[in-house]
């Protein structure tokens, strides 16, 4: 199990103070302007100048971006070159990517084309495809199935359920979405403002949260469903 502890301010104002174990996958989830993603970009030093992270981790590898941590963004349309080939957004051997085109379900053909020649689901692929180029211990999903549709998204989450079972690297999947978590991830951690709710195992939580804001986030993502199916 890792342990990561974190803290961003902004102009001197503490945004986020939060501490969370990874055991195989966590999902952070929390409304819009909780600071799960500003977790996400602290533990990637991506934040935007004006803010400062302190960050305690018990991990067993460093944590350097393309190395040992691979990342999803959110939105696969923005995260790739419109201009450039597919093969030439890659930095592996040609033998490295077309290995990962055939984990990601792609067909090698695609890696001639422009991402806008490419759907949602094929885009996602590729950008999962190049956050495993380098065999990462951990890889950070931030919300990678929001842009897509209903029937694209399942599919990409059962992808990253078997890509996870198959490279053995940890997962932290940031999202206000339960229902997408409780399909990928064994434990979960609630925050609001900045602060830990509440933790746990994801299918304890959904079956018996004790605190308002868990329930409130459970009912508005699982309306209209029996979640403890």
């Amino acid at each position: 199990m890792s342990h990561i502890k974190v803290k961003i301010f902004h102009e001197r104002k503490e945004l986020v103070n939060i501490a969370f174990n990874i055991q195989n996958s966590l999902a952070l989830i929390g409304q819009s302007g909780s600071g799960k993603s500003l977790t996400i970009k602290a533990l990637l030093k991506m934040l935007p100048s004006s803010m400062e992270a302190e960050l305690e981790e018990d991990f067993s590898f460093e944590l350097l971006r393309g190395k040992t941590v691979g990342f999803v963004p959110q939105n696969p349309f923005t995260a790739l070159s419109p201009l450039t080939k597919i093969k030439k957004q890659f930095f592996s051997k040609r033998e490295r990517v077309l290995e990962l085109f055939e984990e990601v379900g792609l067909e090698s053909s695609l890696l001639e084309r422009f991402a806008p020649e490419l759907s949602g689901g094929q885009l996602q692929r590729v950008v999962i495809a190049m956050a495993l180029e380098n065999y990462p211990k951990l890889l950070l999903l931030d919300e990678p199935t929001t842009a897509l549709d209903p029937e694209t998204k399942t599919m990409i989450l059962e992808l990253l359920k078997k890509l996870q079972k198959k490279e053995a690297f940890k997962m932290l999947f940031v999202t206000h979405d339960i229902a997408s978590a409780k399909s990928l991830c064994e434990d979960v951690c609630i925050i609001k403002k900045g602060r830990v709710v509440e933790a746990g195992r994801l299918e304890d939580i959904l079956r018996a949260p004790k605190e308002v804001y868990t329930k409130t986030l459970i009912e508005a993502n699982f309306a209209n469903r029996n979640f403890r199916e």
